[in-house]
Parts: C-alpha cells; structure tokens; sequence
C-alpha cells in the first residue's frame, strides 16, 4: 500500500469508529425510547387489566354458575343461565328497546345534528353561543338530566303536560303508559346526545376545504347539489364514526333509564343493562346477571369488530396509508 507524501498528502478517512459510534448510540437511543414508551404505557395497561379484563373473565367464569354473590360459587349449571336468558320474554324484550332507540337515533337523532351542524357551520350571527347552547346538554350527567326529565314529564305538575293543555291537547302519561314511555325516553336521549354528534360533525365539515364547495358553485351546482355530492361524500368518515359511537353507547344504556323509568312500567322501557342491574343487585342472581352482561359484551364486540370490518376498513386503511406516507 502506498503512501502519500508531499502537499497533496491528506489523512486517511477514519470513518468506520464514527460509524460504529453512531450506530452503537442510535441502538442506545431507541432502547430508551422504547422504555419510555413502555414505562408511559404501563399504568395505563394495569389499569385496563384489572378494572376491564379482570371483570369480564370474572363476569365469564360467574355466568356458568348459580351464585347469590355470597361466598365462592360452586353450584356449576353449565349454560343453563344463558338457556334460561334466550328463552326470557324480558331479555329479548330488552333486545327489541335497544333495537327499536338504535333505529330511531340514526334516523332522527343523527340527521338531527347534521343539520344543525350544517347550519352552525355557516356565517350566522351568533354561532358561537348556539354552538355552545346546544352542546350543553351533554355536559350534564345522565343523573341529573334523569332527575330534570322526570319533573318535566311528570303526568301532574310537568312542564310538558302544561304546555299541552295550554295549547288545548290532553296531558299525555308520558313515563307511565307502555305505549308512550319509549318515545319520551327518546326524546330525553336525543336531548342529551344530540350535540355531542353536532360537535363531531361540526369537526368532520371543517376539517372540509372551502374550495372545494367554491369551485362546485362555480360550475353551477346549487347548495343541496353541493351538500349531496361533495359535502356529504367528504364527511363520510365522520358520519361512519358517529354511527358507531352511537350504537355502542345505546347498547350500553343504563343510569339514565334507571333513574328515569326503572325500566318500568311492566317492562316496556328495560334495556339489557337495566336487567343486569335488576338481576345482580336486587335479586342477587349474579350468576344469571353476570350472564347477562357477557351477552352485552360479546353483542358489542361483534357489532364492533364487524362494523370496523366492513364499513370502517377504507377509513382506516386510508389513516394507515397517510401515516406511511408522513414517515
């Protein structure tokens, strides 16, 4: 090997120790980092261990036995109590509510607050404080709207009932008669919920760029044209996410029936979370109650998983994309 003399002689490159420093101190660094990742994620994931998969293994382990709650369960009855839960006309009377606010919330409630979002999201006088008015309800707990509702629907001294005769109509048994208490729990859920899905669908529409809806009216497109077919396309995502959220939280409906109606009268406003309530504190029939509650949850995962399946796969294909694309 030769060696270079002279001025045009210069050192020779050391760069493999640099190299290998690098490489030793980047290996060094992501090691750290994941450890922090882990040590940030791991209170998190005790929690969710003992305050979620330990209940529902409990939940799974108590519904194959005949238990008071008292003592360890060691009457073992197989699946009699998910037997005993599909030949109930309670339970599947439970399933029929939750199917029956299901509908009526994507049908009303979530149209409901597109158009307020739609019209809240124009240049009004104002928006600000509707915006603030009409999300407001959310705010409240579902105690104290149960609380509220049952004072203003109530068949005596009620504000509702008031207003009806004021207006020469007879008072309607809103929370007594089995044929009304379903469309006044209604009323009171869309109530409560409505601006919660305004909010989302406010964030989905201006999350929109204005030129799109600009260049559409320029080609002579009118305001539904515009709505139909650029608005609504763009805020499908978001729509497919209020959908969601919508049917879980109906799924699991409890404090604000409880308070409200009991279930009551005779049944005809129960929810599959009131019958686990009823069942497992009141009748101290864990067992059955417990399998109540695995029904509940194995309903909602499957809904959950097919859902994210079928109908959520281009969105979340489409946020893995764009995240391969920003690293």
């Amino acid at each position: 090997m030769k060696t270079m003399t002279g001025p045009d002689a210069r050192p020779a490159p050391h760069s493999e120790r640099p190299a290998a420093r690098r490489g030793r101190g980047g290996g060094h660094s992501r090691g750290r980092g994941r450890l922090t990742a882990i040590l940030f994620v791991l209170p998190a994931l005790v929690l969710f261990t003992f305050l979620v998969l330990v209940p529902i293994l409990v939940a799974a382990y108590t519904s194959f036995y005949k238990w008071n709650g008292i003592g360890p369960p060691s009457n073992f009855v197989g699946l009699d109590n998910f037997t005993r839960l599909f030949q109930s006309d309670i339970i599947l009377g439970d399933l029929r509510n939750g199917a029956i606010l299901i509908v009526l919330g994507l049908l009303v409630q979530l149209p409901l607050s597109l158009g307020l979002a739609v019209m809240l999201n124009q240049r009004i006088r104002g928006r600000a404080f509707y915006r603030l008015l009409f999300f407001a309800p959310y705010m409240l707990s579902e105690a104290i709207i149960a609380v509220l509702f049952s004072l203003v629907l109530s068949p005596e001294a009620g504000l509702a009932n008031h207003l009806l005769v004021s207006f020469g109509l007879e008072p309607w048994s809103w929370l007594s008669e089995p044929d009304t208490v379903m469309f006044s729990l209604f009323l009171v859920i869309t109530w409560k919920y409505f601006g919660f899905h305004m909010i989302i669908y406010l964030a989905g529409l201006q999350g929109i760029p204005k030129e799109l809806s600009e260049a559409a009216r320029i080609d002579g497109a009118g305001s539904w044209d515009v709505f139909r077919h650029v608005t609504l396309p763009l805020l499908g995502p978001t729509i497919r996410i209020s959908v969601f959220l919508s049917v879980i939280g109906t799924i699991q409906l409890f404090d604000l029936v409880w308070i409200l109606t009991g279930g009551g009268p005779s049944h005809a406003s129960e929810t599959m979370a009131v019958s686990m309530f009823e069942y497992g504190f009141k009748r101290s029939q864990i067992g059955y109650s417990s399998a109540i509650s695995i029904v509940m949850f194995l309903i909602s995962l499957v809904f959950a998983l097919g859902y994210q399946r079928f109908v959520l796969r281009r969105d979340l294909e489409g946020a893995s994309t764009t995240m391969g694309d920003r690293r």
